[in-house]
């Protein structure tokens, strides 16, 4: 027996989500911020990703959206991440890892 889903009148097979698009990118002391195409606001710690919280506000405030805003590139700190991934909730993997003492 052929089972089939539908939604919308179109098969889920051929609702492909388009992949999140970021317009514009904020940051300050604290977050990342940045504002997605269908709308919503994501705010991200800055202290996830070290090369950021450690570089200088000029440094941070030279980027670039990549990929029609699938990611971001920070020219002058070799750093790219992905609006996928901070949506995700995915830190820095290249950090050491903390871990609390007995």
């Amino acid at each position: 027996m052929k089972m089939s889903s539908s939604f919308g009148g179109k098969s889920f097979s051929e609702n492909k989500m388009e992949a999140p698009k970021a317009v514009s990118v904020k940051i300050d002391d604290t977050s990342i911020l940045i504002e997605l195409k269908d709308g919503r606001n994501l705010s991200v710690p800055l202290s996830w990703y070290p090369r950021l919280s450690k570089a200088t506000p000029e440094d941070r405030a030279d980027f670039r959206l990549i990929g029609g805003g699938i990611g971001i590139h920070w020219p002058r700190l070799d750093e790219d991440l992905s609006i996928k991934g901070f949506l995700l909730g995915n830190p820095d993997l290249t950090r050491p890892i903390e871990t609390s003492s007995p």
